[in-house]
């Protein structure tokens, strides 16, 4: 399962993390060096629109001791098809369940095979990312199904899977609320005010309060019972 630490060759306890800059991310990347991994941090500027979220990505790499941190270029604006990577509105205050235009195509794909390389250059057995399918958008690339198929691309689709020692695909979060979240990222001594969620923020970075990644954090602290300080 992918929420359960384990895998072959843990030994030399690094895992490289996607750091979005997001609550999620943050929270995921502090389980893992909470259990001890040195943290090699992942962004990636992929041509979005809430570029806030780099410069908050960097707060928490900070946050996380991370021993390296690294911001790829991956010009997903040149493809399009998603409101964060094009001129398309970003929904506000939206109803129902069904796969919204702030999904970018393929993201999480791309991003964990960036990752799947960058773990097999460190012989790194953990990739660690903030995949969430409870409190979420619906995207496809957050949901188990889809991190259990990318399990089985790193066991087949490296060298090191083929020699029985493909790091593993670890979403911890990916059955929390946001509330559960929250709550864990306190108890982790998280500063919540370092991340950022908003889909469309205002020039100075401040959140619309109104796209579907506000909403979610700001369920989240209300059902948690505590402030958010990134409001």
């Amino acid at each position: 399962m992918m929420e359960k630490p384990g895998g072959s060759g843990e030994v030399g306890r690094k895992a490289v993390a996607l750091v979005s800059g997001g609550m999620d991310s943050a929270v995921a990347a502090g389980l893992a060096r909470e259990e001890g991994f040195a943290i090699y941090a992942l962004s990636f500027d992929y041509g979005q629109r809430h570029r806030s979220e780099l410069t908050a990505a960097a707060a928490v790499a900070a946050w996380l001791k991370a021993a390296e941190h690294k911001v790829v270029k991956v010009e997903l604006e040149k493809i399009g098809g998603s409101a964060l990577t094009s001129g398309l509105a970003v929904p506000k205050d939206r109803e129902g369940d069904a796969i919204p235009i702030t999904y970018v195509p393929a993201r999480n794909l791309i991003f964990l095979s960036i990752a799947l390389a960058w773990a097999e250059t460190l012989a790194a057995p953990r990739i660690v990312l903030g995949a969430n399918a409870i409190d979420f958008s619906g995207y496809p690339d957050c949901r188990p199904e889809f991190l259990a198929a990318f399990q089985r691309v790193a066991e087949v689709g490296t060298k090191i899977g083929s020699e029985g020692h493909a790091p593993l695909i670890w979403a911890p979060l990916a059955r929390l609320t946001k509330a559960d979240i929250v709550r864990l990222g306190l108890r982790l001594g998280l500063d919540f005010g370092l991340t950022r969620s908003c889909y469309d923020p205002d020039p100075a970075g401040a959140p619309c309060g109104h796209c579907d990644a506000c909403r979610l954090r700001a369920k989240g602290f209300r059902e948690a019972g505590v402030r958010d300080p990134g409001v």
